[in-house]
């Protein structure tokens, strides 16, 4: 879905998200939705997401000239600066997969998308035209039959930085993975949302870092990430 959103996809980065808001006001709480690629000249965003309950199954019946309320951007993105000029993994899987594509598009780097997926595939095309593409699928159907990490050791690839998104299991494995190789990382963390500004605490992770003032070991994945240098949270 592309949507129309001056202000927002001026000021957006990679890895940040948008929240979107029912029509039905039943629904109270916003939509986290990674941002998967930003037009700048059409000032314009593109989001891609699963269909999986009444909020997203509306937007998907949203037409062309139809309006929604949106908040955004929200969140920090991936610091593209340590891996300009690099060897990168751009890893994805899953809902994961959509951010890695704007990602790749603004990184100028060697960058190696490694993706994986549980049955249907997208973003294939627009994905192998922003990067060298590698897929993973859980049933062998195509490309390497297993996860992202099985990609990465039977094709022997290396990398000198790590940038993931996707579910906690696999961002937990990539995470073990970058210490074993001593890799520096960082994971953009999925997680239940609801205000998305950060003030419900709804959605927080737990940190190595000891917040000064609270004193405790909790970051907001929504207002603090979701992108994190995956040595910095625990999985």
């Amino acid at each position: 879905m592309w949507l129309e959103a001056g202000e927002i996809a001026a000021e957006a980065a990679p890895g940040q998200f948008v929240s979107l808001y029912s029509a039905d006001e039943s629904r109270l709480l916003p939509r986290p939705i990674s941002i998967c690629e930003i037009d700048g000249e059409r000032k314009a965003l593109r989001l891609v997401y699963r269909v999986a309950g009444k909020g997203t199954r509306e937007f998907s019946g949203l037409q062309a000239g139809n309006t929604i309320q949106v908040l955004g951007p929200l969140g920090n993105g991936f610091p593209l600066q340590e891996a300009e000029g690099k060897r990168v993994f751009l890893m994805g899987g899953g809902i994961g997969i959509p951010p890695m594509l704007e990602t790749a598009k603004r990184l100028s780097a060697d960058k190696k998308l490694i993706v994986g997926y549980r049955d249907e595939r997208f973003l294939e095309a627009e994905l192998s035209h922003a990067g060298e593409l590698h897929v993973a699928t859980e049933d062998g159907s195509f490309g390497v039959k297993g996860n992202v990490l099985d990609v990465i050791r039977q094709e022997g690839l290396s990398a000198d930085v790590i940038f993931a998104c996707g579910p906690t299991p696999m961002l937990r494995a990539i995470k073990a993975y970058a210490q074993e190789q001593g890799i520096p990382c960082w994971i953009s963390m999925e997680e239940r949302m609801a205000c998305g500004i950060g003030a419900c605490l709804a959605c927080v992770c737990q940190s190595k870092e000891v917040d000064s003032h609270s004193q405790v070991h909790n970051k907001r994945i929504c207002k603090d990430g979701p992108v994190f240098l995956a040595s910095e949270v625990e999985l």
